[in-house]
Order: C-alpha cells, then structure tokens, then sequence
C-alpha cells in the first residue's frame, strides 16, 4: 500500500485528490492548519473525513515541515497547501510569500535531507504567466507574474525544477490554470457567481456585485485536474506540465452561462464600470460592476496549451465550462434551497 501525504487536504484540490488516492488503495495522510479545522466539509461531502490521518501541518514551521516529512517517509508528497485567494495576496504579502514560496522550500529541503525516495508535486499556477508573453501559455511560455501571489509560486516553481536538476528528486509542477467544482471556496469569483445566482433566483438575494468581467480565463474541472496531479507522480521522469482547457472564457460569459442554468436571461446595458446585467424577464439590476473588486494589477487573458500533459500523461479534459457552470449553479440552487 503506498503511502501519500497531501498538505492542503481540506480544499477543493486536496478533497478530490485524497478520494482518487483512496480509489486507488493508497493509504492518505492529511496536513491540516489548526485554523483549517473549521474546513472540514469538503471532507465530509466527499464521505472521506473518516477514511483519512489528519495532522497538523504548517508550511510557516519549518521543524514541523522537517518532522512530517521524516516520520512519515511517504512515497508521495503533494503540496496543495498555499495562501491561494490571489486578490488577498496584495493585503498580507509577507505571509503570501513565507507560505507559498519559502514553505516550499521548507519542503524540498526536508524531502532532499531526510526523505529522498519521495516523489514530490507542486501546484504551481497559471497565475505565473500574469502578463502574458504568448496567445497560448505551455511550459516554454516565459513568466511575467502580476500579484503577490504569482511571484511568490514562480518562486516555488523555480525551486522545484532547480532541486530536481540539482539533487536529482522526482520532483514535478503542475502548472494548472483555473480549475472549479462545487467544492470551490466562496472566496474566489466563480464560487461567488454561482452562488449569489442561486440565492437571486430564490428570491433571497436581488444582486450581484462583481470585479472585471471582462477577464478570461481557462476554465476546468478540478475533480479531472486532481487526475493529473497523480499522473505526473507516476511518470518516470519528472517534468514540469500545464493542465489546462484549450477554451478560453470571460468573466461575463461565466456569469451568463450560470444564469441560464437557472432559466435567467440576462441583458447586458453600459460598458465598463457602468454595465449592469438586468433580468429580461422583470427588468430588474442582477449583475453590477463595483470597481472595488478590481485587482491592482489586472491579469486580462490567460488560456493554456496542455498538449504536452496529453501526450506524455495521456491527460486530456471532458467537462467544457457550461456543464462546469450548470454544475456548480445547481449545486448551490440546492443548498441554498434547504435553507430556507
């Protein structure tokens, strides 16, 4: 039975990754902050908080990092554990760069010193490409990140592919562009889409406050994503790979499909900071730009060539992102439902 450690198992990632490691035999080690207890529903959602080891783990100590690593001696170590909200990077920059880029390193030291046989992944980001360089983003695409959060991975990037070439560990990146599912926190905008459309439609809710909607995005399934996470432990020789769609989606598209999934068709009058979405059916606001939303450097464009994780993990995504958005819509149509 092998044994697989994964630090951030209490979200969206880290809950699908822990139930395909599970399908797969594996015996499943979770590292959870102390704060992160109160997250357990992704877990329990999934009907695995009783099938996996939960043990406190914080990339900002670097004797715990030490211990777990060197206790446990896991065939596989995958690190999904980050200050992820990339907008709150900008608020808390240190605490950004500790977790995300120095706790990493805490990592592959550990891993190089006490525990050289495990085969190690890191969830880099397709926020590294920031300002991009080329229409379409793979592993040769140079980076330009725009946020606190995008250096601070290109950082742990960086580290990754040098302690792999220096001291010869199975250690590989997935460069994943944005992936969602039911599971995604209410923090970031597609969550927050989908479910302040639910509550509108049910009437418990008449508006939805939003950022850029002419951002777009590469859009996928997380619970596929987590597939080739796996995949690329299981290759023989360690790389680095995007994970992506090929499809590129705006923001306002999003919310469009996400509406129509709950029969609310919306029209789109203004342009800019001024466009307002309202409900052909009564006329009413639905969708309002607020500029507070806004990042201070925005990232306008980002879609990935995943043509490299085809060919050499046989990866390839099913779910195009008007099923992703009908899926995660109903979701939340459902659960905001019972509350009432």
């Amino acid at each position: 039975m092998k044994k697989a450690f994964i630090s951030g198992i209490t979200g969206q990632d880290g809950a699908y990754l822990a139930q395909l490691l599970l399908s797969k035999g594996y015996e499943v080690t979770g590292g959870v902050r102390r704060s992160s207890l109160n997250s357990m529903f992704r877990l329990e959602a999934l009907d695995l908080a009783q099938k996996v080891e939960l043990v406190s783990f914080d990339l900002s100590d670097p004797y715990n990092v030490i211990e777990i690593i060197s206790n446990g001696q896991y065939d596989e170590f995958y690190n999904l554990a980050a200050q992820s909200f990339v907008a709150a990077s900008w608020d808390v920059p240190m605490q950004t760069a500790d977790v995300d880029a120095i706790g990493v390193l805490r990592i592959l030291e550990a891993i190089r010193k006490s525990s050289t046989h495990t085969k190690f992944y890191q969830a880099s980001t397709s926020e590294m490409f920031g300002q991009i360089r080329e229409p379409r983003q793979n592993e040769m695409t140079p980076f330009y990140p725009r946020s606190p959060y995008g250096v601070s991975k290109l950082f742990a990037h960086s580290m990754t592919v040098n302690y792999r070439e220096s001291f010869q560990l199975h250690a590989s990146s997935g460069i994943l562009f944005n992936h969602e599912s039911p599971l995604r926190g209410h923090e970031f905008v597609t969550k927050k889409i989908t479910s302040e459309l639910a509550k509108i439609a049910l009437g418990l809710k008449d508006t939805l406050f939003i950022g850029n909607l002419e951002a777009r995005r590469d859009w996928g399934y997380a619970e596929e994503y987590v597939e080739g996470m796996w995949s690329m432990l299981q290759a023989s020789t360690p790389d680095d790979f995007v994970l992506a769609t090929g499809v590129c989606t705006s923001v306002k598209a999003f919310v469009e499909y996400s509406a129509q999934s709950l029969g609310i068709s919306i029209e789109w009058r203004g342009t800019g900071v001024d466009e307002v979405g309202y409900n052909k059916k009564n006329g009413k606001p639905v969708v309002v730009v607020d500029p507070k939303f806004y990042r201070p450097a925005e990232v306008d464009v980002l879609l990935g060539d995943a043509s490299k994780a085809e060919a050499k993990l046989g990866w390839k995504p099913t779910i195009n992102v008007e099923q992703l958005c009908h899926m995660m819509v109903t979701h939340d149509y459902d659960l905001a439902k019972k509350s009432i």
